[in-house]
């Protein structure tokens, strides 16, 4: 969240960051009950204030008149503080609520737009792979192979899940170590996250765990969900921390599950792996002092651009609009790979990472110790380095042969055992 004095003091560009994301926040009311709230807060200490200095007071020797108005007194503002707590539990929770709904500032080079067409591209790594034959798109080259099956999968689970098979499972390992060295000889902490976090946890994040819109998968009575991310436990795992400023940066690389409702997607561009319910991500995370996370996130950035280059996976990279940011993000780069199979041939998202500056850290209480010995809100970024699904997808589809064969890139060979996938016909 913001600091609420940023933004009484920067009413009008809190509102237009609002109009430039298509979101939904009302600020005057936000401010409106911020002073409700300290208002109801000082009446509340004033009125505790007279009662224990009532109570004191009848620790003295007096009339039985006097002791009879000091007990009416001790009643009258015992209903006082009651009426006082409840309502300030209750504009405390609206207060809460109204600022959850602010997102943080957009970075002021971010593109001003509504949906990802809007979305600058700023970098081109290889060029759109051709074929001598018409290629195939994933979900016929997976059933060729015999290495993903949706149609058990949909009869099992539920549609938008998937099996993998053979070469398929192997395949995803590969991914998962190869992303995992890489970031070990980055100076990354390796972990392997739980796939179930708090709600309180997800908010702090800045997930919405409740309604329609959500695309969060809750588990009902237990005050818990299953993450969409691993960016989700790796920020709650300090939550309430405060670090001396010699121990940051921490470099997190997170291996989970990840769950999706996916609620509304379909079509064309949800086909296949493309969007599924649950994926094997490896996710970075970092906590940083706040001058030093616009170059983490150029790191964060080099690190997804090295992964896929040296897959030999073209890619280009784009500067995310302000509409199509999210809530916690002050900038987002997304890298978006050449799929030949998807729509004849088109750029799809294949990981993203957001420098969340404080936003998060806010929610959550993570604090670092400056030079002076004051606390202040460390910064919090956030990176895809695999997603698993994703990444197969730009594999099959580029690196398929006329033969109906799929080669392994050369970097991922030594992880595989193997360099080929041949066909097997429809399995």
């Amino acid at each position: 969240m913001l600091d609420i004095r940023f933004i009484k003091d920067n009413l009008d560009a809190v509102r237009q960051n609002i109009r430039d994301r298509y979101m939904n926040a009302d600020t005057d009311l936000v401010v409106s009950l911020y002073d409700r709230r300290n208002g109801t807060l000082r009446e509340l200490e004033d009125a505790r204030r007279r009662r224990n200095e009532n109570a004191q007071a009848m620790k003295s020797p007096m009339s039985a008149e006097d002791r009879a108005l000091r007990i009416e007194e001790g009643k009258r503002l015992k209903e006082t503080i009651a009426r006082l707590e409840s309502e300030l539990q209750e504009v405390e929770a609206s207060f809460a609520a109204e600022m959850a709904k602010i997102p943080n500032m957009a970075h002021p080079a971010a593109p001003r737009g509504k949906e990802d067409k809007d979305n600058l591209e700023v970098k081109r790594v290889g060029a759109p792979t051709r074929f001598s034959f018409s290629p195939k798109d994933h979900v016929e080259l997976g059933q060729s192979l015999d290495i993903i099956d949706f149609d058990t999968a949909t009869k099992v689970s539920g549609t938008k899940f998937y099996y993998l098979k053979n070469e398929g499972v192997i395949l995803e390992l590969a991914l998962v170590r190869y992303a995992l060295d890489i970031l070990a000889k980055r100076g990354f902490t390796l972990m392997a996250t739980p796939d179930v976090a708090k709600t309180e946890i997800l908010e702090g994040i800045g997930f919405n765990p409740r309604g329609a819109e959500s695309n969060v998968y809750t588990l009902e009575g237990e005050g818990t969900c299953l993450i969409g991310t691993a960016e989700i436990t790796l920020g709650g795992y300090h939550s309430g921390a405060v670090f001396e400023k010699d121990q940051l940066p921490i470099r997190f690389a997170g291996l989970s599950h990840c769950f999706r409702r996916e609620a509304g997607a379909a079509g064309q561009f949800s086909k296949g792996l493309y969007r599924v319910h649950q994926f094997t991500k490896v996710e970075m995370f970092v906590y940083c002092l706040p001058e030093d996370s616009d170059r983490m996130h150029e790191e964060l950035r080099s690190i997804e651009e090295e992964i896929f280059s040296s897959l030999g996976i073209p890619f280009r990279v784009v500067d995310t609009c302000t509409g199509d940011l999210g809530a916690p993000a002050y900038r987002k780069w997304d890298l978006e790979a050449w799929m030949p199979g998807r729509n004849n041939g088109e750029w799809g998202e294949i990981t993203s990472t957001s420098n969340c500056t404080d936003y998060q850290a806010r929610r959550l209480n993570v604090r670092y110790r400056d030079a002076e010995g004051k606390n202040r809100f460390v910064h919090m970024l956030n990176g895809t380095a695999i997603a698993c699904s994703r990444a197969i997808i730009s594999i099959l589809e580029n690196f398929q042969q006329a033969d109906g064969s799929v080669r392994i890139p050369k970097a991922l060979i030594p992880y595989c055992g193997f360099d080929v996938i041949p066909p097997r016909g429809n399995a």
